[in-house]
């Protein structure tokens, strides 16, 4: 399944460099989103570097998905950009 890299997870005074959201055209409900919960999600970079973090829990009522990420997370690039989850 693919799906588009939205956002880092924060609010207007934090921001969560670990955790990003993502968006897929597949998932269209709550209940969508947490049947793809503990999934895991690979963004690779346009050298070939793999990034690998974990599906941890839905965000809001349309079908987003939070993803928690080791390591800093991903780069400032992956925003917009295609990621798979398997």
């Amino acid at each position: 399944m693919k799906a588009i890299v939205s956002a880092y997870r924060g609010s207007h005074n934090t921001q969560h460099n670990n955790q990003m959201i993502l968006v897929s055209e597949e998932l269209k409900s709550r209940e969508d989103a947490e049947k793809v919960s503990g999934k895991k999600a690979i963004w690779t970079s346009t050298t070939g570097k793999k990034i690998e973090g974990i599906i941890t829990k839905p965000h809001g009522n349309k079908g987003a998905v939070r993803v928690r990420f080791d390591n800093g997370g991903l780069p400032g690039q992956a925003l917009g950009t295609e990621i798979s989850i398997e």
